[in-house]
């Protein structure tokens, strides 16, 4: 009798864990980084008006937790914004610091991230002001925001970006900056960056980020197999997605951030990209 009635609190205690609401997939988070491609008129059926609701469909259906964008003029952020209330954004027009020029901002669900502190800063010699930074033909600037998560109860910064893409001096000063404000800003604390590098694995921007010690490519560490394209560019070609391209956007993370996935979506819809780059993802979980 007495073998039986530990038989039946043992197969009691099984079911409760199986059933327990902490669950290990609880800790994980969806990040997501996507160069939504600026409004141009010029695009003609690939504008922005015309493609706007694809991205939103991606995003949407992915459901990241937070994600960052690159290229959003403050029209696309509002057209984001509006379409998704459960999120709450960052992030300044590069420009001046207020409207004016193309947003780095990121969205984060309201239900599962708080946020603790925001700022933007400049990729030039005087990163506190607006303003070209050495050989770069257009202002750039990362957005970062300190957050807690309400599930977990860690906190992670997150930063987003887009380097020069015509100064090969100002990139490689860009990853040598950034790497200097995170360590002022995070110190040790855990990490993503997320953004559109403009250079690829074998450059010397790249080599400056992952050789530091603070970043990891997230796809080089993910735990299940990258999924996806290797490019992450398709120009609104779709012939572009049968040659093997190097990268250009990626996510990085400290180490103390493990990757379980890693994806660059290609999705398309009846032909058309929702945008010339296509979005990175991962799922990741912060250490204990």
């Amino acid at each position: 009798m007495k073998w039986i009635l530990l038989i039946l609190i043992i197969s009691l205690g099984l079911m409760l864990l199986s059933c327990s609401p902490n669950d290990p997939s609880d800790a994980n988070l969806a990040v997501m980084t996507f160069n939504i491609r600026l409004n141009l008129a010029s695009d003609g059926d690939n504008a922005w008006p015309n493609r706007k609701e694809m991205a939103v469909s991606m995003i949407r259906f992915y459901e990241p937790d937070v994600f960052g964008v690159q290229e959003a003029k403050e029209g696309q952020v509002n057209d984001l914004s509006e379409r998704f209330p459960e999120y709450a954004w960052i992030g300044v027009g590069r420009d001046g610091g207020k409207q004016a020029g193309e947003y780095m901002a990121i969205f984060y669900l309201k239900s599962r991230l708080n946020l603790l502190q925001k700022e933007t800063f400049w990729l030039n010699e005087h990163p506190e002001s607006p303003g070209l930074g050495w050989d770069a033909a257009y202002n750039r600037v990362v957005t970062w925001g300190h957050f807690r998560d309400l599930k977990t109860k860690k906190t992670f910064f997150h930063f987003n970006t887009h380097f020069d893409n015509r100064g090969e001096v100002a990139r490689q000063e860009s990853a040598k900056l950034l790497l200097s404000k995170i360590r002022t800003i995070a110190g040790s604390s855990a990490l993503i960056v997320t953004g559109d590098f403009n250079t690829y694995p074998d450059s010397e921007p790249y080599r400056i980020l992952t050789g530091s010690e603070l970043l990891t490519d997230a796809k080089t560490i993910t735990q299940a197999p990258h999924h996806g394209p290797s490019r992450t560019f398709n120009g609104f070609d779709l012939e572009s997605l049968k040659t093997m391209e190097r990268p250009i956007d990626y996510i990085f993370v400290s180490k103390d951030i493990s990757v379980l996935k890693h994806a660059t979506l290609s999705d398309t819809f009846d032909g058309y990209f929702p945008s010339d780059h296509m979005p990175v993802t991962a799922t990741i979980t912060i250490k204990p």
